[in-house]
């Protein structure tokens, strides 16, 4: 019999296929005693698995490129963290085995970033992913992670690792469903670069029986459980309907009516500039260089080796646009040399523009080099400050931007609520704002983005989000000056036809979602786009304002 399941929707397209549960999590090891002889020899078999998993990690990254290798590549230094390994040596030495050493070593540690406040607290399905496959080594059973499989499937998990997720397989799996996550997590952002459908934070996921058929449909988060042939027909004949008008919209961002959108790439490093390309993009909305901090987390890197990375990216978009967003380190994206390591709350202390108001030889350094980088190219570099919380925030960043001899825009960041309530005072600063919605959301609902019990708040459907984007591109417009978004809500078709509508000027997203946003766009005028923004944002709960402007939009 059909039935009906709601997740969240976080990347557009249907799969219709059999269920196929991911690998089980490693069975906890024995608490046996080894001989005091043993120890040294244990500790060796200890590091060597350690080794082998950080190897295979930064491999996967290497061969994921994109936004997928910086997030394997934080695992793989996770699993080599010096403390931890101390702790495992210590735990070896009064008796345990190597695997029972790293089994309680990582739950110690776990507990840890657990009660380090909901930001951290995202990283320990990251952290579990690390002990898993290292036990998994010692005990040499095979790998959690991804079924072996002849025949395409729909992947169940609980959760996905970034190392299973970043190197999925299109054309095996049809799509997958998670009872975790969140819009903004790795797994949601990973699957949208691959351009798989997927639904995540969906209850009982779990429970679906392995070789039940399903239909995932990762543009509403409906998962359709034994869907009858009528219901299949119409999921299919909706599926090609918005293929056909992908290849229909081409060229720049725009309206029914000619109300120009520019749409803009987010990205990582040079290894996404590709697809971005090949996707249409009119310039990067969001050029995160935090990719090349992560290397050496100890170290910054060079001068040199920024101004290569930045003039790769730079040289790709001749006459484009490029937003950079100078180093975003903290909460979540620690690194020894800036980032306190005793804080309470990291998400709520020195993070983004703070840290490097603190250490401005590093700020310097890059502003130095996207200089550098930009010199001779007929480019239009603008460079922005995560974390701009007033206009004291945007004037020290303009100020060592103009220091440091940048000629290019300067621009702040909107993710914390005050600085969308007073953004016309940022903007006698900098010259353009850029919306962050997935740390906006976070920080006005007091909702973790990688917590799945509070995904609802993290919808940027939220009309209190919707007001904070209207707040700022009124701002933006009042002075004369632009407002992009660049988060995870501008991926979404239907929403980013609300946000033109609330008046943003440029929309910025992962690559993979460009053809979607401008075939939703090339449907409406901009008036149509305005109709449905005021009523999203009259309604009182997410689901209504989606189901408001999609009532607006298609004339019910």
């Amino acid at each position: 019999m059909e039935t009906t399941l709601r997740g969240v929707g976080v990347s557009h397209g249907v799969a219709i296929g059999e269920v196929r549960h991911m690998g089980t999590a490693v069975l906890e090891p024995p608490a046996k005693q080894i001989p005091t002889e043993d120890a040294e020899r244990e500790q060796g078999r200890a590091r060597q698995a350690v080794d082998a998993v950080a190897a295979d990690l930064t491999a996967r990254g290497n061969l994921a490129g994109g936004e997928a290798q910086a997030v394997l590549e934080a695992q793989a230094m996770m699993a080599q963290d010096p403390e931890l390994m101390a702790d495992v040596d210590r735990r070896i030495a009064v008796g345990s085995t190597a695997e029972r050493a790293v089994y309680d070593a990582f739950a110690a540690y776990r507990e840890l970033l657990a009660g380090a406040g909901e930001y951290l607290a995202g990283r320990v399905a990251d952290l579990d992913d690390v002990r898993n496959r290292i036990v998994a080594r010692l005990l040499g059973v095979p790998m959690p992670g991804v079924p072996d499989s002849d025949q395409p499937y729909v992947l169940v998990a609980r959760d996905l690792a970034p190392a299973d997720t970043a190197l999925l397989d299109p054309s095996l799996v049809l799509g997958f469903v998670t009872e975790e996550g969140g819009p903004t997590s790795h797994s949601a952002i990973l699957a949208r670069a691959l351009g798989v459908p997927a639904v995540v934070a969906l209850p009982g996921a779990g429970e679906l029986a392995e070789g039940t058929l399903i239909a995932v449909d990762g543009s509403t988060g409906d998962v359709f459980v034994n869907p009858s042939e009528e219901k299949k027909a119409r999921l299919e004949a909706a599926a090609a309907e918005r293929k056909a008008a992908l290849a229909a919209a081409t060229g720049p961002g725009a309206t029914a009516d000619g109300h120009k959108m520019p749409l803009l790439a987010n990205v990582g490093g040079p290894a996404d500039v590709p697809a971005a390309v090949e996707a249409g993009a009119e310039g990067v909305g969001l050029f995160r260089t935090e990719f090349l901090f992560l290397d050496d987390s100890k170290n910054a890197p060079s001068e040199e080796k920024q101004v290569h990375a930045y003039r790769q990216v730079l040289e790709a978009f001749p006459e484009g646009r490029v937003v950079v967003r100078v180093l975003d380190a903290g909460a979540d994206k620690p690194l020894d040399f800036l980032t306190p390591a005793d804080e309470p709350n990291p998400a709520l202390g020195v993070r983004g523009l703070r840290t490097l108001l603190d250490h401005p030889e590093v700020l310097r350094t890059q502003l130095t080099a996207l200089a550098k980088a930009a010199e001779g190219l007929p480019v239009y570099l603008e460079v922005m400050a995560p974390m701009v919380a007033d206009r004291r925030d945007a004037k020290a960043f303009a100020d060592a931007c103009r220091e440091a001899g940048l000629r290019a825009k300067f621009g702040a960041m909107v993710e914390i609520p005050s600085a969308a309530l007073r953004a016309r005072s940022i903007l006698q600063e900098v010259e353009f704002l850029s919306l962050g919605t997935n740390d906006l959301a976070q920080y006005t609902f007091a909702a973790d983005r990688q917590v799945g019990a509070v995904s609802r708040l993290q919808d940027p459907w939220q009309p209190a989000l919707l007001d904070l984007v209207a707040l700022s591109a009124e701002a933006a417009r009042a002075e004369g000056k632009s407002c992009g978004v660049c988060g995870e809500a501008a991926s979404d078709p239907l929403l980013a036809c609300v946000l033109t509508g609330l008046g943003v000027t440029s929309l910025s997203m992962g690559s993979a979602s460009i053809p979607y946003v401008r075939a939703a766009l090339a449907k409406y005028t901009l008036a149509q786009c305005e109709r449905a923004a005021a009523a999203a944002r009259a309604a009182d709960s997410a689901e209504e304002a989606r189901g408001a402007a999609q009532a607006v939009l298609s004339g019910e």
